[in-house]
């Protein structure tokens, strides 16, 4: 939502601007399409050329998905907390070996069907589930298992920063095809030198530069913007990853769960970080 917000303003000053300082929008208007097609075409050849078809359905879906907001709110970082800690008291209570069934069929566990935000998310779900087995079934210390969840997560991590990176290379080829683009106007304007007057030949010229203007505007004021909010968003997308391996490690350094917990919940942003308060009285009903 706030994208489409940013559109509007970035239009209305930069068009409004133009306006008020005497331009003529007619003569932006009247060249843009075929500016747009030299400019879009060519960004959109290249961003093609250079990414796989994983990629691009990742861009389009990354893209779109900044309409809505991030997978997990306050709320779901709370059910995700009380995941972890009703499976590391049961751990605490009764030993690793007590929840083997719940990580081999998540769906048919008592304890995840509780909490339904979590079983739907297929990828945390995996990573909680494959977490577990290391613990019950690797007999690792915790130096071993962090160095096990740091790469698991750094993969998650650029994977799920790769949409972002394309379009952000996207963006910045966007100024140099408005450079081709007004290149192509100039070579066009070249034809009309000697056999034209100079108010024509200007009018020619004051088009060709459109496709400058258009693509360091699209670079800058649309595609470039859009990349930074993908990245942002992964990151949040990829804090539930960073509490489960969090309050996992904590737990297998000996915390007992209600501190490991709190350690998870430190990582989380101040924005929808839930008190101690709150959560405190969320895993008393968990318990």
């Amino acid at each position: 939502m706030f994208v489409l917000i940013g559109y509007v303003i970035i239009l209305a000053t930069v068009f409004g601007g133009f306006i008020v300082a005497g331009g003529n929008i007619m003569v932006i208007v009247k060249a843009a399409a075929i500016e747009m097609l030299i400019i879009g075409g060519g960004a959109a050849g290249a961003f093609v050329a250079g990414n796989s078809i994983k990629t691009i359905k990742a861009s389009i879906g990354g893209a779109l998905g900044l309409l809505k907001g991030p997978k997990f709110g306050k709320a779901d970082y709370i059910e995700l907390l009380k995941l972890l800690y009703e499976l590391l008291m049961k751990i605490r209570k009764e030993g690793l070996m007590a929840v083997e069934s719940h990580v081999e069929n998540p769906e048919a566990s008592a304890i995840f069907q509780k909490y339904p935000k979590v079983l739907a998310d297929h990828h945390l779900l995996d990573f909680i589930t494959d977490c577990l087995r290391l613990m019950i079934g690797g007999n690792m210390n915790p130096h071993e298992l962090e160095a096990v969840l740091e790469a698991e997560l750094d993969t998650h991590h650029k994977e799920a920063h790769t949409p972002s990176h394309a379009i952000q290379t996207m963006a910045d080829g966007l100024p140099a095809f408005g450079i081709v683009a007004a290149v192509l106007g100039i070579v066009k304007v070249m034809e009309y030198v000697g056999n034209a007057p100079p108010e024509v030949i200007g009018q020619k010229v004051a088009a060709a530069l459109v496709g400058t203007f258009l693509g360091i505007l699209l670079g800058y004021g649309f595609v470039g913007p859009v990349a930074a909010a993908m990245g942002a968003r992964a990151e949040e997308d990829g804090k539930p990853f960073e509490l489960v391996k969090i309050a996992l490690l904590a737990s297998v350094r000996g915390y007992p769960p209600p501190v490991a917990i709190e350690f998870a919940r430190k990582q989380l942003f101040s924005d929808i970080r839930p008190s101690f308060a709150d959560l405190e009285t969320e895993l008393k009903g968990a318990k």
